[in-house]
Order: C-alpha cells, then sequence, then structure tokens
C-alpha cells in the first residue's frame, strides 16, 4: 500500500525553494513586498493562506506569476478538504443525465 504524502503548504514552497535558498529572511521579503513582516511569517509558518494581494506581490518580486502561488494555495486547500471529507465524499452519488 502506498502512503499518501500530506499536502504541501505554499509556505513550504515559499521557505524552502525561495527564501533559504536565496539567503533571504521573512522581515527582509515583507520589506521588499511592502507587507507586514507578520503575513510572511505566518505564511512560512503554514498557519495562514496565500492571497491574491500577496501572490501578486511574490509573482513580481520572484519574477514568477501570481497564477503559481495561487494554484499552490488552490491545490492545498482542495487536498485538505477532500482529506477532511474522506468518505463522505465518496457517498455522494455523481448526476446522470435522462435522455
Amino acid at each position: 500500500m502506498t502512503k499518501k504524502m500530506p499536502p504541501m503548504h505554499p509556505g513550504e514552497v515559499l521557505r524552502e525553494e525561495f527564501i533559504e535558498p536565496m539567503g533571504l529572511t521573512p522581515y527582509g521579503l515583507a520589506q521588499a513586498l511592502n507587507i507586514p513582516r507578520t503575513r510572511i511569517e505566518r505564511v512560512v509558518r503554514e498557519e495562514t493562506a496565500i492571497t491574491a494581494d500577496t501572490a501578486h506581490r511574490l509573482g513580481r518580486y520572484f519574477r514568477t506569476t501570481p497564477q503559481f502561488w495561487l494554484n499552490l494555495q488552490s491545490e492545498y486547500d482542495l487536498r485538505v478538504a477532500a482529506a477532511g471529507l474522506g468518505r463522505q465524499l465518496e457517498k455522494i452519488q455523481p448526476h446522470h443525465e435522462h435522455a
């Protein structure tokens, strides 16, 4: 049986793929993005979601797209929701068109 990996929070990606390798700090990044330091700190601690506003700022700063950040957040949210629903989701019968 394969073990499912837990969903990856976008804060983990931000921390592991951008902040740490680039020698940044959450405080310095927040300053560069002109947002409160606590917003970035909470994202990298995986306590809060990336908003559209933050996605635009991160996209501009890291030369990615805002959609990159929102896709990470959306995928995380969907996986967490599916895990929370568990078997309840399986009990829902798909709608069938009647001819």
